[in-house]
C-alpha cells in the first residue's frame, strides 16, 4: 500500500498520517514536506524533481512489500511507502501518476484542503463556479485564454509560469481582470495575497512561494446558485438569430452560415479564436458563448464599437483590434482557429497568412465565386484539408392571406481547411 498524505496549506499532519510516516520505509516528497514532517529513523528519502526515477524507487518498494507479505517476514512494514505533496494531491497532483503506474486499488490518499480552495476562502468568496487550469509543466497559453474568456479562473502556476508570464499573456488582450497572487498559504509569517492588474504582475519578480493566482472578472465574481460545478455549461442554442444582433443594413453573417462555420470552428474553453473581418462579430460572439477566447479584427470604427456593443449584450468577453488584414494580424497571437468573413481584394493574402498560423482550422465565407479558387490554393499551400459547400436557404415568409411562401437568401460558399493530425501531434490541447 503506497499511503499519499496532502499536507495541506501549511497545517500539521493528522495524527493517522503521522501514524502512517512513522512506519515508513520511504517516504517522498519535495524538500520542503521532508523537512517539515517527522521522519523515522533510518527511512530512506526521495526528494521529488523528474518524477521518473521516484516512482522506480517506489515501486522497488511496493515489489519488498507485497514479497515480505507472501513470505509472512516479520519486517514487512519496512516496505511501507509515504508520498508527501501539498493540499489535496488528487486534484492535479501525484495521485494521477501513482494511480496510472501502481493501479488505483493499491493507493490510501489522505486529501489536505487545496491551494485553490483556501485562495478563495482567503477571499471570502466561493469557487464552485470557478475553472481551475494548471500551468505548472504546461503551455500556458491555455491558461491565458481562459483566463480572458471565463470571469473567475484559479491557475496552478510554475517555474516559467508564474504571475509575471501570466500578467504579460494577459496585458491589453484581456477586459477588467484583477489578478490575485497568493503565496506562502497558511504560513503565518510569509502568507501574502495580494490584488494586481497584469500590467503589475508581468513587471515583478515573484519568486518560488506562490501558490496559486486567480483571475477575476470582480463584477462577476459572484454568480448566480450552480448545480454543476465549474465553467457554465455551453449555450443552449447557437446559430442565433441575425435580430439578436446590431447589424448594418444586414452586413451580418446568417445563422445557417454561422451554424456550419461554428461545426467547422470547434471553438471550446482554452482555445484562442480569431474573427477576421468581423462586421457586427456575430461569428465572433458565438465562439465567445462556447468558451473560448476570442480576437475579433474589423477596419471600421463603427464596426468595433458594434461589435463591443453585442459582446455586452450576449456577457461575453471580445478582444476587439482596429485594422486591416492582413497587416494588422502580425501583432496578434497566433489562434487555434480562424473564421475569415470579409477581405475583399485581399482575401487571398489574408488566408495565406491566417491559414500558415492557425494551429487546428480555417473556415472562409465568400459570396463572390470568383475569389474561391485562390482561397482554397492558399489552404492547400499551408498544408491543410480543405472541403467547401455552396449554402443556399429558403426561409419562411408570410403572405397576406395568413399563407406562406419561401424567400430565398442570398447564396454563400463556405470553405474550411483543417491541419491534419500529424501537424498537430506535441501541440498542447
Amino acid at each position: 500500500m503506497i499511503t499519499v498524505v496532502g499536507t495541506g496549506t501549511g497545517a500539521p499532519l493528522p495524527p493517522d498520517a503521522e501514524a502512517a510516516v512513522a512506519r515508513a520505509g520511504l517516504v517522498v516528497g519535495a524538500r520542503r514536506h521532508l523537512a517539515a514532517a517527522r521522519l523515522p529513523a533510518g527511512a530512506e528519502q526521495v526528494v521529488l524533481g523528474p518524477l521518473a526515477p521516484a516512482l522506480d524507487t517506489v515501486e522497488r518498494y511496493v515489489a519488498k512489500a507485497e514479497e515480505n507479505q507472501k513470505e509472512g517476514a516479520e519486517d514487512a512494514e519496512g516496505g511501507r511507502v509515504v508520498v508527501l505533496a501539498s493540499g489535496d494531491p488528487g486534484f492535479f497532483g501525484i495521485v494521477r501518476a501513482l494511480a496510472e503506474r501502481f493501479g488505483p486499488e493499491r493507493l490510501d490518499v489522505r486529501p489536505g484542503v487545496s491551494s485553490v480552495a483556501t485562495a478563495f476562502a482567503r477571499l471570502g468568496l466561493p469557487w464552485d463556479d470557478a475553472v481551475v487550469v494548471s500551468a505548472h509543466g504546461r503551455d500556458l497559453r491555455t491558461a491565458a485564454h481562459v483566463c480572458r474568456s471565463h470571469p473567475k479562473v484559479a491557475v496552478l502556476t510554475g517555474p516559467g509560469s508564474g504571475p509575471a508570464e501570466l500578467g504579460a499573456a494577459l496585458t491589453h488582450r484581456s477586459g477588467a481582470r484583477v489578478l490575485v497572487v497568493a503565496s506562502a498559504l497558511g504560513d503565518p509569517a510569509r502568507e501574502r495575497v495580494e490584488r494586481v492588474t497584469p500590467a503589475e504582475a508581468a513587471a515583478r519578480d515573484w519568486g518560488t512561494a506562490v501558490s496559486v493566482v486567480l483571475c477575476l472578472d470582480e463584477s462577476r465574481v459572484l454568480a448566480p446558485v450552480r448545480t454543476v460545478a465549474g465553467p457554465a455549461a455551453g449555450p443552449d442554442r447557437w446559430a442565433l438569430d441575425e435580430s439578436e444582433f446590431a447589424h448594418r443594413d444586414s452586413m451580418i453573417s446568417k445563422f445557417e452560415v454561422r451554424a456550419l462555420a461554428l461545426a467547422r470552428l470547434g471553438p471550446r474553453l482554452g482555445d484562442l479564436v480569431w474573427d477576421v473581418g468581423a462586421g457586427s462579430g456575430s461569428v465572433a460572439v458565438e465562439c465567445a458563448r462556447f468558451g473560448a477566447a476570442v480576437t475579433a479584427i474589423e477596419k471600421t470604427r463603427d464596426g468595433c464599437d458594434r461589435i463591443r456593443a453585442n459582446a455586452g449584450a450576449h456577457g461575453v468577453d471580445v478582444r476587439v483590434v482596429h485594422g486591416a488584414a492582413p497587416t494588422v494580424l502580425s501583432d496578434l497571437e497566433d489562434p487555434d482557429a480562424v473564421f475569415i468573413g470579409g477581405g475583399g481584394r485581399e482575401l487571398p493574402a489574408i488566408v495565406t497568412v491566417c491559414a500558415r498560423r492557425a494551429r487546428r482550422a480555417v473556415v472562409v465565407a465568400m459570396a463572390a465565386l470568383d475569389r474561391v479558387p485562390a482561397a482554397r490554393d492558399a489552404l492547400d499551400a499551408a498544408g491543410f484539408a480543405c472541403d467547401g459547400v455552396l449554402l443556399q436557404s429558403s426561409r419562411l415568409a408570410p403572405l397576406p392571406g395568413n399563407v406562406t411562401r419561401l424567400a430565398a437568401t442570398n447564396p454563400v460558399f463556405l470553405l474550411w481547411g483543417v491541419r491534419p493530425p500529424a501537424r498537430t501531434e506535441g501541440v498542447p490541447q
